[in-house]
């Protein structure tokens, strides 16, 4: 008995070390894809990252490093790049077709600025910062989350400093802020990620405020700025989420990504980690395990359901999660 659990330990070690693995549960299933978004020789293209992922309707996945945004086709390989400064530190991005022209919002933190850019030349423009009209005695932004309304409102979290949300028209013009550093009920503790919530009518703001106590709560406010209610705790700091139909990923800085439904009722959990407060950002490439993530920072849905998520790395980790049938 003793030989046959060593046997399976070891047949389980190399299938997660060398092969597909299998993660989640119930109807949200996923096979990872080995190897996806890798170089010919075997190495990640992107260097360091911290960033976001969002696709285009041609299915083509954007991801944003240190460096700027790498854009891949569906099976991995790199189709073109924006890499300079004005493309850098991407924290967040949001994808929105306008007049037929698809466009990304980007939340450039170490920039300290919102743009906006199209997808395919990765022309700039526009581009949000610091205003005296908000009448808040700022020196500087760390924004790492954005998202736009349907009437093209832009909101910006300056989740890194002040942890105040902005609010700008579609042009660029300060409309308002609200929230403030804190933990309290109405308060946010790094407002560190933001989308706009479809699953409902009217759609609301969708919050990770990621180290509010308890650590990782999840929150609704609309989209005049007022709070409606928090949706989910104790996700053990979430830092981005994505909605696609009833369903909600929440990549967790402590490597795992929970899908939620209508209910924001956790129905499946992806990735494990035996010691989640353990080797984050700088788990080199050399010590990456198949189904086992680092520090999951954003993620994106494509039109089957699969999952491309990116790990807060050092070396660069982006992955595909194929749905199960």
């Amino acid at each position: 008995m003793k030989n046959s659990l060593c046997i399976l330990a070891t047949l389980i070690l190399l299938s997660t070390t060398f092969g597909s693995v299998r993660m989640g549960s119930g109807i949200m299933t996923f096979d990872t894809v080995t190897g996806w978004g890798l170089g010919s020789d075997g190495k990640s293209v992107l260097g360091p990252t911290h960033g976001s992922v969002v696709i285009d309707k041609a299915g083509n996945i954007y991801t944003s490093a240190d460096k700027g945004v790498v854009v891949f086709n569906p099976s991995g390989k790199v189709l073109r790049s924006f890499i300079d400064e004005e493309h850098s530190n991407l924290h967040d991005m949001e994808i929105r077709e306008e007049d037929g022209v698809e466009y990304i919002y980007g939340a450039r933190n170490k920039g300290g600025v919102g743009i906006k850019f199209e997808a395919q030349s990765g022309d700039i423009v526009l581009t949000l910062g610091l205003t005296n009209e908000s009448g808040l005695a700022l020196t500087t932004l760390k924004p790492t989350a954005i998202t736009v309304a349907p009437n093209g409102d832009i909101f910006l979290s300056d989740g890194y400093s002040s942890n105040i949300i902005f609010k700008y028209d579609k042009n660029g013009k300060y409309l308002a802020h609200f929230g403030k550093k804190g933990d309290g009920l109405k308060e946010f503790h790094t407002p560190h990620g933001m989308t706009l919530d479809t699953r409902y009518d009217p759609p609301r703001l969708l919050i990770c405020d990621r180290n509010h106590l308890p650590i990782g709560r999840l929150l609704h406010y609309d989209l005049d700025g007022n709070f409606i209610e928090v949706v989910a705790t104790n996700l053990n700091m979430p830092t981005s989420v994505a909605i696609r139909g009833d369903y909600v990923s929440v990549p967790s800085l402590e490597g795992r990504v929970y899908i939620l439904d209508k209910n924001n009722s956790v129905v499946s959990v992806l990735g494990y980690k035996a010691n989640p407060g353990e080797s984050l950002y700088k788990v080199q490439q050399e010590d990456w395990v198949e189904g086992i993530f680092s520090g999951t920072h954003g993620s994106y849905w494509d039109k089957d359901s699969n999952l491309y998520v990116q790990d807060w790395n050092i070396d660069g980790r982006i992955m595909k999660l194929v749905r199960v049938k």
